[in-house]
């Protein structure tokens, strides 16, 4: 007798489930066999050690993996302040100059599924290190780069072997650390890179372009993904590949081109708007596309995204939450960056350390709060109130204004959001990741990085949009106002255009709190799991009565 709310994918029949395919008898096997194989923290992995004799290297192999992890979270920030250097030493139009950022998340957003069901099929080990030589290659290519077209594909390259990095990381994360306690402590450490790495992404950028030169944002990957494929090959166990089975290209042409086109969406309405003929077009292409990958997934012998995986409630509930908590997390970068350095006047280096109050916020929250409570509390006890805090921490930021000063109006909300935010990851991504079958854990771990990924680009193109058409209302009727009264000097100019400029940030800072509040109540109603400590005596007793 199992316990309906442990995290893992439905113990379907094939007698019981309309329509059954020669394939499905395997597919629960593999269901069935993660749900008695794992405990209330995660699944076992029959290939790794036995469940009494953990793996004497995992927490080198936790090292190594956590370096990968946050190599590639870094990536999506660290450009972003050295972009102004090297849009001018490549001569990139203002037009073009978003393909530096939008090329990398058009590739990793959009290729993730696919990666992580390359990751079961060869070997996560495998396609760990294959994606670490192709990142560092990438990022060797993008910092020698001599024009722009050069740059742009160095980034769509670095974007696709980080789609085969990231959700293999996450899965060697999982088998390494199968059960128990220490499970909960490297989901702590793994948590806190994820959150965290973005602010200390913008924090390295701007010391790298300062001190050094732009084309350093992207060199460092060299050298750290070199020393994370030295560890990978000596610590990181894992077991081979399915090799009887097969890429479903059906749903990796429908999958990867559905998300392609929502990414590629949700990035040109930043430019050109959300009534665009184009974003319009491409969006609703993309709808179409994923409808039909839905479709076509309850078909496939051998589908791409076993639906199993996402209709279970507590794992679909913490993508979603995964989804609507990386979209606010990306406003708050996106606009606390412009906001410190455009109306503040902060060097990138001292805008870059104003965001480390918020990363030691997600560190704390992560590593001392949840990694110690997760055991014994219910996810949603530690979920819930940290994106109350989160939607609190954010909320408090719409209060700025151009005289606002950092110590009094920004340090505390940015320390209350990183709170919350560290107690909200570690239960996200260990419930969305526990319970899966073996076969399934790479594809799995990609799941909840697209969602992380495609919630990130969603959040820049979507609240920068909102905050652009608020501070474009605010100035048409203010500079109209002003006109109207006599002329402006240049100094009332420039204040009515900062202030309409802070007015469109504290707007979409409202919605990006609103949405906080939102993942808050989706992860109350949806996330029911146990904690791991009744889920264990639930086992435990059943196991009893299934002797006598």
């Amino acid at each position: 007798m199992s316990d309906p709310s442990t995290p893992g994918p439905p113990s379907d029949s094939p007698s019981g489930r309309p329509g059954g395919r020669p394939g499905d008898a395997e597919a629960d096997a593999d269901a069935s066999d993660a749900q008695t194989g794992a405990d209330a923290s995660g699944p076992a992995d029959p290939s790794g050690p036995p469940a009494d004799e953990a793996d004497p290297h995992r927490w080198w192999a936790l090292a190594v993996i956590a370096t990968a992890q946050l190599m590639v979270v870094l990536d999506a920030t660290i450009v972003n302040i050295a972009l102004p250097s090297a849009q001018r030493a490549l001569h990139i139009s203002n037009g073009n100059r978003q393909w530096v950022i939008t090329a990398y998340t058009l590739a990793f957003g959009g290729l993730l599924l696919l990666g992580g069901r390359i990751a079961d099929l060869v070997g996560r080990k495998r396609t760990f290190i294959i994606g670490l030589i192709g990142f560092a290659a990438s990022s060797a290519i993008g910092g020698a780069s001599t024009g722009q077209e050069m740059l742009f594909l160095s980034r769509a390259l670095q974007g696709i072997f980080a789609a085969l990095l990231a959700p293999s990381a996450l899965s060697l994360l999982t088998t390494t650390f199968p059960a128990g306690k220490e499970r909960a402590q490297a989901f702590g450490v793994f948590s806190a890179i994820a959150g965290a790495g973005s602010a200390i992404g913008l924090l390295l950028g701007g010391i790298l372009t300062e001190w050094l030169s732009w084309r350093w944002c992207l060199y460092v990957n060299v050298p750290i993904a070199l020393l994370a494929v030295i560890g990978a090959f000596s610590l990181l166990k894992d077991r081979a590949g399915t090799r009887d089975a097969h890429l479903d290209i059906p749903g990796v042409i429908l999958g990867c081109g559905g998300l392609v086109a929502i990414v590629y969406g949700f990035s040109q309405a930043e430019s050109d708007g959300w009534t665009s003929t184009e974003v319009l077009t491409v969006l609703s292409v993309g709808v179409v596309l994923l409808a039909a990958f839905t479709w076509w997934q309850t078909r496939s012998p051998e589908p791409l995204l076993p639906l199993h995986i996402v209709k279970e409630r507590n794992r679909g509930g913490s993508v979603l939450v995964m989804a609507l908590t990386t979209i606010g997390l990306f406003g708050a970068f996106l606009f606390l960056t412009f906001f410190l350095q455009n109306i503040l006047g902060y060097s990138p280096i001292k805008a870059g350390l104003a965001f480390l109050p918020l990363s030691a916020g997600i560190i704390i929250g992560s590593t001392q709060i949840s990694a110690r409570l997760l055991p014994l509390v219910p996810p949603r006890l530690l979920l819930v109130p940290g994106l109350l805090l989160s939607a609190g921490g954010m909320y408090s930021l719409t209060f700025i204004d151009t005289h606002s000063s950092y110590p009094a109006h920004i340090l505390p909300g940015t320390i209350l959001l990183g709170f919350g935010l560290g107690l909200t990851f570690l239960p996200v991504i260990s419930t969305a990741t526990s319970g899966v079958a073996q076969r399934d854990s790479g594809v799995t771990s990609a799941t909840v990085n697209t969602a992380q990924q495609v919630g990130g680009s969603i959040g820049t193109s979507l609240l920068n949009t909102i905050a652009a058409t608020s501070t474009t209302t605010y100035l048409t009727a203010h500079l109209a106002a002003a006109a109207r009264k006599g002329g402006l000097t240049p100094a009332e100019r420039s204040h009515i255009v900062d202030t309409g400029t802070v007015h469109g940030f504290t707007v979409a800072i409202a919605w990006a709190a609103i949405i906080l509040l939102a993942a808050a109540i989706i992860g109350a109603v949806l996330i029911n799991a146990k904690s791991p400590r009744s889920q264990a005596s639930n086992g435990s007793a059943d196991a009893s009565a299934a002797a006598i």
